[in-house]
């Protein structure tokens, strides 16, 4: 079965779970709580993020947005995760490995946000360390790269806390929220 056949079943994987939250693949059923939670937190999240189309939270463009992340899936590029909290089955942000380039590479790069009224509760430290042992375990990846702007001092700390280590500083790295924005660049390294 094909990966987009996939994305818009009831039931597929991978799941991963941790302590307080767990992850999974976006369901066309996720629409409406991932666009309520999204609108709710536009403000915390467009200065960090690439500018949001006008139709973002649409399901049209949620549709599409389940497409390409079921092109990526099926090219082995990428996994897109949501996440839940456990207690409720809540949605509180997103964890997406992406770039992931194998041969001599067997690198990936990591991105999460989280919703406003979730932040700094933990969650996506939990998400992003559970992704971490999805990355090195199962997919057999050795090498994961993260990047966040310079002044985004909670990211750079959330990525500490996760083990990697700041290796650099790219300017004009991404277009973020309209305008190419510097940013740190951080690595980490399966364990041996």
């Amino acid at each position: 079965m094909s990966a987009i056949l996939r994305l818009f079943r009831i039931d597929h994987g991978p799941r991963i779970d941790a302590e307080r939250v767990y992850l999974r693949l976006p369901r066309l059923a996720d629409h409406k709580p991932w666009a309520q939670l999204r609108a709710a937190s536009r403000g915390y999240l467009t200065p960090w993020e690439p500018s949001w189309p006008a139709d973002d939270l649409t399901r049209t463009a949620f549709r599409q947005r389940l497409a390409a992340y079921a092109r990526e899936l099926e090219a082995g590029e990428a996994f897109p995760f949501f996440v839940f909290r456990k207690d409720d089955d809540a949605i509180v942000g997103g964890v997406r490995l992406f770039n992931i380039r194998r041969g001599v590479s067997q690198t990936g790069v990591l991105g999460y946000w989280s919703g406003q009224a979730h932040a700094g509760q933990g969650y996506t430290t939990e998400a992003v360390k559970a992704v971490i042992d999805f990355a090195f375990g199962p997919l057999g990846l050795h090498r994961l790269e993260a990047a966040c702007m310079p002044h985004n001092a909670r990211s750079a700390d959330l990525l500490s806390r996760c083990g990697f280590s700041e290796e650099g500083y790219a300017r004009a790295y991404l277009k973020i929220n309209g305008e190419w924005r510097d940013h740190r660049l951080f690595g980490l390294i399966a364990p041996s």
